[in-house]
């Protein structure tokens, strides 16, 4: 509006002007509000592990985006953890396979996406994530490009295809990366050493977040026990994550039903063998398969399947031990929270969960002894897998408290606090060399 002052013309023309640079500021304001992409290709993930750098990125004045597929979301059912974090979505059919005819489509969406939205940022994750939007920016000219690898598909004992496939993709793709973030250390030394990222950083995971660790009474316990539908005189055996190939539940399984016929075999009869109960929390693509295999190897009265939790927090408080027997890691957080939740560990001694158990005081030809638990050297050996198996259930609680306390500790160089603080840097870096900030 202007305020007319009758007479005086000049007067009326110069508070009329003085509205328009105000609007013209306003809209100025706006229009340079900066904007950051998160690209993942399940929707699950940022609620999930990313809400910190999201939090980080919205108090430095960045107007957060969201590319996924939101209709296969992972760890959960759906998106309701999205609402209400001020995070604006875009729906990228994002498929898993590099080979699958469909990333044609997923790349002319981002595209079309980064040259709507101008973006000032990207920072992507997951493997089709990182390559389809390491791509599209490159054809877009959008920057800087932050690349969080959460576990490379070529490491020390992967597969030769891995290492023939996903090797020469990824050391193409750093020459379009302006960060690489590795959160463990094989992956950071290769990085560093074979790849072209104008910086490299190791950054602990996405940081353990110790107020989510769930704090319990004995009643409490005994009552979550009962809502499950567990026993009080059984120890609880618990694993956590998707139920797919990659998480190697399958084995543990085949380690369980070897240890119940050992039991009944040494003449102990099939009772020794049911003083405990393994519960798997997740759902994915193969549950139907593991729940067939359970039966066939008569075991399903020992092996429960809860499906995906939003409680697991407190499900690790009445637990015995954790068990992660993945094939593949990059710093798993559920290995990491049942640590600092005092769970004693029996896991494969692979990348990752290496980083966070520490090295081995111990060992034998198939197990290696850490202050904290087991960790068995092939991540398929299902024969090592029983025998820790039989070493933990026949451990007494004492025993078990010493692992889960050396375990605690072990956690708390893991604390969020170092990681962001770290993040925060490298936002702050990256945007100040841009000009923003």
């Amino acid at each position: 509006m202007t305020t007319t002052v009758p007479g005086k013309t000049g007067r009326t023309m110069k508070v009329f002007q003085k509205d328009l640079t105000g609007m013209s500021s306003v809209k100025n304001d706006m229009e340079k509000r900066k904007k950051a992409l998160l690209v993942t290709t399940v929707s699950g993930f940022v609620p999930q592990f990313e809400m910190d750098n999201v939090r980080i990125l919205q108090e430095m004045g960045f107007e957060v985006h969201y590319a996924s597929n939101y209709r296969n979301p992972s760890y959960g059912n759906d998106n309701h953890r999205l609402d209400g974090t001020g995070i604006i979505r875009h729906q990228i059919d994002f498929v898993r396979s590099p080979f699958d005819p469909a990333n044609g489509k997923v790349y002319r969406q981002l595209c079309a996406l980064m040259y709507q939205q101008q973006f000032d940022l990207i920072h992507c994750h997951t493997p089709m994530g990182g390559v389809m939007a390491r791509l599209a920016a490159r054809m877009t000219g959008t920057g800087p490009v932050i690349y969080t690898a959460h576990g490379f598909h070529f490491f020390k004992g992967a597969s030769a295809v891995n290492w023939l496939c996903y090797y020469p993709i990824e050391k193409f793709l750093s020459w379009f990366t302006e960060q690489q973030i590795c959160i463990n250390r094989e992956d950071y030394q290769r990085a560093k050493r074979k790849f072209h990222a104008r910086y490299v950083n190791y950054i602990p995971g996405a940081g353990l977040d110790n107020d989510r660790i769930s704090r319990m009474t004995k009643q409490e316990a005994e009552q979550k026990k009962a809502q499950l539908g567990l026993l009080t005189d059984r120890r609880i055996l618990l694993s956590s994550g998707e139920l797919i190939k990659r998480k190697n539940h399958e084995s543990m399984i085949r380690a369980i039903a070897e240890y119940k016929k050992a039991c009944i075999c040494g003449g102990y009869g099939a009772e020794a063998a049911m003083n405990f109960v393994y519960i798997i929390c997740g759902h994915g693509a193969l549950e139907q398969k593991l729940r067939s295999l359970a039966e066939s190897l008569k075991v399903a009265d020992v092996v429960k399947f809860l499906g995906y939790r939003e409680d697991i927090m407190d499900i690790y408080r009445i637990a015995d031990v954790y068990i992660f027997p993945s094939y593949q890691e990059g710093l798993p957080m559920a290995l990491l929270e049942a640590m600092a939740s005092g769970l004693p560990v029996l896991c494969s001694d692979i990348r990752g969960s290496r980083d966070l158990m520490g090295k081995p005081i111990s060992q034998t030809s198939c197990l290696e002894y850490c202050r904290g638990g087991i960790m068995v050297k092939r991540a398929d050996d299902i024969k090592a897998y029983q025998k820790a198996l039989k070493e933990l259930l026949s451990a007494d609680a004492e025993k078990l408290t010493r692992m889960g306390e050396a375990n605690v500790t072990k956690s708390r160089k893991f604390d969020r606090t170092a990681v962001h603080e770290r993040m925060e840097k490298i936002y702050r870096r990256l945007a100040r060399e841009e000009g923003g900030a």
